[in-house]
């Protein structure tokens, strides 16, 4: 099984990768750095990759899942409501290729801060 590590500020994750070809890209950029931003439920930063919106993409996303948007070529995090979203839902601003899925309790993600650090590595396999 294929995976990034993320480690965004204090907090650090395993991403496993889905058969996608955003996954595919974000892997073979690796490894980087960035820095994060954050709008309200959901961390986002930029990433030297580009790709296409793929079919599959959506705006709706569950705890863990790992989007990219497109418009802006960013990493996105979602971890709780966000302004757009409707009963508690995880509604990033428009639709997102899903790329992958972190076990990670993704709402610990609302301690980080505006600038911190984030390291995109692949991850060893155990």
């Amino acid at each position: 099984m294929r995976k990034l590590r993320m480690t965004i500020g204090k907090a650090t994750l395993d991403a496993e990768l889905f058969d996608t070809p955003t996954a595919e890209a974000l892997l073979a950029a690796a490894p980087f750095e960035t820095r994060a931003t954050k709008w309200e439920g959901e961390v986002y930063f930029t990433v030297p990759v580009r790709a296409e919106r793929e079919a599959e993409a959506r705006d709706v996303i569950e705890p863990g899942e790992l989007a990219f948007r497109v418009e802006g070529e960013v990493v996105v995090i979602g971890f709780g409501p966000t302004p757009a979203s409707q009963a508690g839902e995880i509604r990033l601003a428009m639709p997102a290729n899903v790329w992958g899925r972190t076990d990670f309790d993704v709402s610990r993600l609302d301690a980080v801060e505006p600038g911190d650090l984030i390291r995109i590595e692949p991850a060893q396999e155990a």
